[in-house]
């Protein structure tokens, strides 16, 4: 046998092992950024971002099917069959593609949408709404207090209607002498939200990306070795036609 129709067959199957085992760390990661932005949504206007993780599942579910396509039609060197394959790697290249473009242009956008949606969310805080639980959420969580600085909170509605305080969600974790008082600043996390929300979304986009860009050069090195199978294939059947 052909040692280029050998390895491209072993880099074909190992491809396919890679499929099985990547479709499920596709919907893991596409889940995980879902999740991560699911927790701040009150805080994203633009639903759109989501975008990127709908086409990692999408792809994460479809290779499971193409591994056992996959695996069927390179032992075989069904031309039919590595043709199909051929054209299931393209579109999923392409999608993958797509969503590299679409995660790049929205992790630029993060700042803005975050901006002016944080500021209203804070202003809504009453402590009792889902804007309450959003932000007690987001500062509990990272460890922040306000939008930009802690001191925000006295433009709102909140601190004029409590004494003076900001949210015990301010207060740094197991400190039990924290009353959200701006008098013990050491008490309380000084630093704002938006910086740090924006920088873990941009940290869960930044994984995303990498993943995608990781699985389509795999892609791109499938789509090789279909092509080498299939014209090695053509030659050797038309080089036995000779003999006939």
């Amino acid at each position: 046998m052909d040692c280029g129709i050998i390895t491209s067959k072993t880099v074909l199957l190992l491809l396919n092992i890679i499929f099985w085992a990547a479709g499920g760390a596709l919907a893991y990661v596409g889940s995980y950024v879902i999740k991560s932005y699911n927790n701040f949504d009150n805080f994203l206007e633009d639903k759109y971002t989501l975008i990127p993780a709908a086409i990692i599942i999408t792809v994460g579910v479809v290779m499971f099917i193409i591994g056992t396509v996959g695996c069927c039609a390179t032992l075989r060197e069904s031309k039919v069959g590595l043709s199909f394959f051929l054209m299931i790697l393209l579109a999923m290249f392409a999608a993958e593609v797509a969503a590299l473009v679409f995660a790049f242009i929205y992790q630029g956008r993060i700042k803005g949408d975050l901006e002016q949606s944080m500021s209203d969310v804070f202003q809504k805080y009453d402590g009792e709404n889902s804007e309450t639980r959003a932000v007690d959420y987001l500062q509990s969580q990272l460890q922040c207090c306000g939008v930009q600085t802690y001191m925000n909170w006295t433009t709102t509605p909140w601190f004029s209607s409590s004494n003076n305080t900001v949210p015990i969600s301010c207060c740094k974790r197991n400190n039990t002498e924290c009353t959200g008082k701006l008098d013990q600043p050491d008490l309380l996390n000084t630093q704002g939200c938006e910086v740090k929300l924006e920088q873990l979304l941009q940290d869960v986009m930044s994984y995303a990306m990498l993943v995608i860009l990781g699985f389509a050069i795999i892609k791109f090195f499938g789509m090789l070795s279909v092509c080498v199978i299939t014209c090695k294939s053509g030659r050797r059947t038309g080089y036995q036609a000779l003999y006939v």
